[in-house]
């Protein structure tokens, strides 16, 4: 790890350097620039190959090319690298053996949102103790998501920092925008710039309009300041981006997966004339923060696709190698969540095949019919 900060690091500074910053700490703290981590964690050409495969399955299921049920699952936050990739191991397994009804998407979330303080994830603090070695949870999270997709899964991953997606906006094959930025211009210009199919979340209200209007925000073009590969300011040009959907993830009146709620979000989204794809978070406000309810919110949707409502293309379960939560601090158990309650593999396997083998047996009867 060492070796690769010191390679990468100096580069870093090119930009402070030529405009006279001065860096320490409290002040500025050089991190790697997205072209120097990008070139000492490289992605193989075939890696390459099957990202973009992932990345055009993601928008065929959105577009309705593919009937199969997108399905973005795993922790709601990751913290430990072992246990992600023991994960990981067990979803490409399950992803491998529900192929013909599901495509299994592995969250692989390393920023958080705060309503206050808190945690903000892997990339800003890697150690969890407070020292925020973003440097290296830079490079961590990039060596990491390349290690999960060289098993064969495509990762999602929730951009909350605009400056930061450009470290792995080549590894990620569908991304989100949480419901406390949706309603964000910089969100929207950055969307418009990603090459891979994106998520906005309804508010925290409930409310989808905002969501609705960030689609037609993001698939247009936009000029707007940011930073170029080698960390320097530039005006950036996007052009912008056709796959967007909308996330259902409730709100503070409740849940909002039930039927009448999706037809609703459906007539709008086509009165707006963007994309009726929408995809059911099981977590959150449509679970009541209770991971217990999750398989629930996912039983209503298969009903409610069974029944056809082909909108329903996709939904979301936090996950992960066991159930529940716990505080950061003193010794951390394997495989629980440190942020939001998830829940547990074992179940989580279960209520899948579950599920998969419900849209199997319509699939089957429909070839008769």
């Amino acid at each position: 790890m060492n070796a690769l900060l010191n390679t990468v690091e100096p580069a870093a500074a090119t930009c402070a350097d030529q405009n006279g910053i001065a860096g320490g700490p409290g002040v500025a703290q050089p991190l790697p620039t997205p072209s120097a981590l990008k070139e000492a964690i490289a992605l193989e050409p075939a890696l390459k190959e099957q990202i973009a495969g992932h990345r055009q399955a993601v928008r065929d299921i959105l577009d309705g090319r593919d009937s199969r049920l997108l399905v973005v699952m795993g922790p709601c936050s990751i913290h430990d690298r072992d246990s992600a990739l023991d994960y990981a191991r067990r979803l490409k397994g399950l992803a491998d053996e529900v192929a013909g009804s599901m495509v299994l998407v592995m969250r692989v979330y390393v920023e958080k949102p705060r309503t206050t303080v808190g945690w903000k994830g892997l990339v800003y603090d890697p150690h969890l103790d407070g020292s925020d070695n973003m440097a290296e949870g830079l490079a961590s999270t990039r060596r990491l998501m390349r290690d999960i997709t060289a098993l064969g899964l495509p990762i999602a991953c929730e951009l909350l920092q605009p400056m930061l997606s450009a470290y792995m906006d080549d590894l990620i094959s569908w991304a989100a925008v949480g419901a406390r930025t949706t309603e964000s211009q910089i969100h929207r210009e950055m969307v418009s710039a990603l090459p891979m199919p994106t998520g906005f979340k309804n508010g925290t209200d409930g409310g989808i309009q905002v969501a609705i209007d960030a689609m037609g925000a993001s698939r247009h073009g936009h000029r707007y300041p940011g930073f170029d590969d080698n960390g320097c300011p530039a005006l950036l040009h996007s052009s912008g981006n056709p796959n967007t959907h909308l996330v259902l993830r409730g709100g503070h009146q409740g849940p909002n997966h039930d039927a009448q709620s999706v037809q609703r979000a459906i007539d709008a989204l086509g009165r707006a004339g963007v994309s009726t794809a929408i995809m059911v978070d099981c977590s959150h406000a449509n679970s009541g923060k209770d991971p217990a309810r999750q398989p629930l919110v996912l039983d209503e949707v298969i009903r409610q696709r069974l029944e056809g409502t082909s909108s329903l293309v996709g939904v979301m379960l936090e996950s992960h190698l066991e159930a529940g939560k716990q505080p950061l601090g003193g010794t951390l158990h394997y495989g629980v969540s440190v942020t939001d309650a998830c829940l547990g593999w074992t179940d989580s396997e279960h209520h899948l095949r579950r599920a998969a083998q419900r849209l199997s047996k319509k699939e089957s009867m429909a070839q008769y019919a």
